[in-house]
Formats: structure tokens, sequence, C-alpha cells
């Protein structure tokens, strides 16, 4: 699926290795962030992935190495001043379209790995879009939610191909493929 998303004010934490690890390292510095502020608990929390080597490419991680952010996102952009508080940074991201994928299961680079090899059959398929950003993962459930029920997305940041000197219609993109079982959702 092609999203736009507006521009997001977000809390980061940042580190480098594995990004299964820091998922556990960043949460709470994170967590006591938006309490110290009185912010309320969002849905997704966003991991963005910097693998080692060349950046915006759709090479999949592997072993979880490189760099990684995980970040709470603010309801809006006038919730609190941006800025550094400790080892958290509070930064406004601009608008972006990417396309997603929806994936159940447990969050970390198993699942990410997945939606990457799902979404490289994707741009494989079509010529209406180029990667042009790392990946992320939008995880949505909590603790309380049952690892196989667990859901996601994996999505990688996208232009319009350039035709000729013109950008391609929007509109000419394919919706992206449905992520293959057990990971399909049933509603």
């Amino acid at each position: 699926e092609l999203k736009t998303y507006p521009v997001v004010r977000r809390a980061e934490y940042s580190a480098k290795g594995s990004s299964n690890f820091g998922m556990n390292v960043g949460f709470w510095p994170l967590f006591n962030h938006i309490k110290n502020r009185e912010i309320e608990m969002t849905s997704p929390v966003e991991m963005d992935y910097r693998p080692e080597g060349e950046r915006g490419t759709l090479a999949r991680m592997k072993d979880a190495s490189g760099s990684w952010t995980m970040s709470f996102l603010y309801r809006t952009t006038d919730l609190g001043p941006t800025g550094e508080d400790g080892r958290v940074k509070v930064v406004d991201n601009p608008e972006m379209t990417v396309v997603a994928i929806g994936m159940r299961g447990p969050y970390g680079m198993g699942t990410v790995n997945a939606g990457l090899e799902e979404l490289e059959k994707w741009f494989a398929g079509q010529d209406a879009w180029e990667p042009v950003g790392d990946p992320r993962g939008l995880n949505y459930n909590g603790p309380q939610v049952r690892t196989r029920d667990k859901w996601s997305e994996v999505q990688v940041q996208v232009r319009p191909k350039s035709k000729g000197g013109q950008p391609a219609a929007a509109a000419a993109a394919p919706a992206a493929p449905a992520p293959a079982s057990p990971e399909t959702p049933k509603n």
C-alpha cells in the first residue's frame, strides 16, 4: 500500500548494534521522556533501520547490525518543544510517501526481513516508484498482545521514478502485494 504521512513530531532514541536488543534499550528513555512531559503514549512505535553499507537500498538487514532509531510519535507538532532531552531528541520529520506491507507476528528483524523481501518483489514488478530511504517498522501492539497476533508494517520511503525528465504519475502505481501466509490478517 502506498501511504503519504504529514509532518510528524517524534521523540527519538538512536544507537548502533543489534536493533532487536535496541527495542528494549530505547523504550525506557522514550517512555520516561513522554511521562515526564505528560504526553500520552501513541501507537505505533517506530523503528528506523540504517544497515551497514549503501544507504537507501533494500538490502535485507540479516544480522540487524548497523544503527537504529526508536521513536515515539507525538499527536501534534505543537505538543512540546523540539530539541534534546538527555539521549532523547525531539524532531519534526517532513512529509513522506512510503510503500508499506502489513505483517503479523513477532517484532524484530525476522519480520522486517520478510517484509523487505516482499517489497523487493513489488519494486521489481513495477516501474512507477523507486526507494529513497532506509527501511522502518511501525509496531502497533503492546506487550499484552500475543506475539503471533502482533501487527506491524514494514515501510520504505519512495518517490516517483523519472520518465523522460518527468515524474511518473502516482496513480500508475500498482497495489503492494499481500503478505504471504501465515502473516495474512484474518478478519
